[in-house]
Order: C-alpha cells, then structure tokens, then sequence
C-alpha cells in the first residue's frame, strides 16, 4: 500500500487508508488522516524522531503555526514547547527530493526572526541539519543534533 521513499531516520509505524484512490496518514498531533505527499511523510517520520528519540511531547507540538514575516503569510512545519508554552525548537520539512539549500537556511532564518527560538532543524528526511541560535549575540553554531527535551526544561 505504501511506496514513500525510505527515509534516513528510525522506522516508525503509522496508521494508513486508502481513500479516494489515495494514501492518507494519520497525523497523531491533528488528530486527523491527512494525504499522504513526500512533504508529508517526511513531516510525520520527523515528529515521531522528535518524539521517540527526543523525548518531545506530541501534545506540546504545533504543526503549520501561522507566521507573518514582511506582511506574508507562511507557515512553519513544526514548532517543540515546554508546558511554559515557550518554543523550544523549529523544524522545517522538504520532500526528500528537494536539496536542502541556502534557500532552505534563508526561509526558516525568516521565520524564526519572527518567532526567536533558540534551536533550528532543517530536514528532507535523508539529510537533517541542526543549529543553535544566539540572539542576544546575533550569532549561530551548526550542531551535531538536537538537544533532549528534559535537558531544555530541568
């Protein structure tokens, strides 16, 4: 039933239905079955990474929170809080087949000029890139992963 590309992440199960003649997935943080598009499912592996091997409770994740940066309207794909409600992590999802470019860098530096979080995730589901932001110094470090969820809030 399912022809998505394998991902460089852990294997996780998902609930899946055809409908309409297409693949739909559940999305365990909308609570809904949405159309399964390589977007999608590189969205969907990720929340369970972050989940899973991060510890980052689903109920404090927010997908497509509206962004407003230079009077657009845009969307980012994923947004990790404490129980403080204050954003830990921003992630931004490409279909697999798409490079993680300096476009990539330039769209979620755009929103998080808006939103200040501290750490960023760039992700296609085969490369993932993690960086540490220093607001108070203007300044960024690439790391080598995320930090874990209780590490940000004990």
């Amino acid at each position: 039933m399912l022809n998505m590309e394998r991902l460089n992440l852990p294997e996780y199960q998902f609930r899946l239905k055809r409908e309409d003649g297409k693949i739909h997935i559940f999305d365990s943080i909308r609570k809904k079955f949405l159309v399964l598009t390589p977007e999608e499912w590189v969205r969907q592996n990720f929340i369970e990474y972050l989940h899973q091997e991060f510890q980052y409770p689903k109920s404090l994740m927010k997908l497509e929170k509206p962004i407003k940066y230079n009077r657009m309207d845009n969307r980012s794909d994923i947004v990790c809080y404490n129980n403080r409600a204050e954003a830990l992590v921003l992630v931004e999802c490409k279909r697999p087949s798409v490079e993680i470019t300096q476009k990539t860098f330039d769209q979620i530096a755009r929103y998080n000029s808006v939103l200040q979080i501290r750490f960023l995730a760039v992700t296609n589901g085969l490369n993932h890139y993690y960086c540490e932001i220093d607001h108070d110094k203007g300044s960024y470090r690439f790391i080598e992963s995320l930090p874990e969820y209780q590490s940000q809030v004990g």
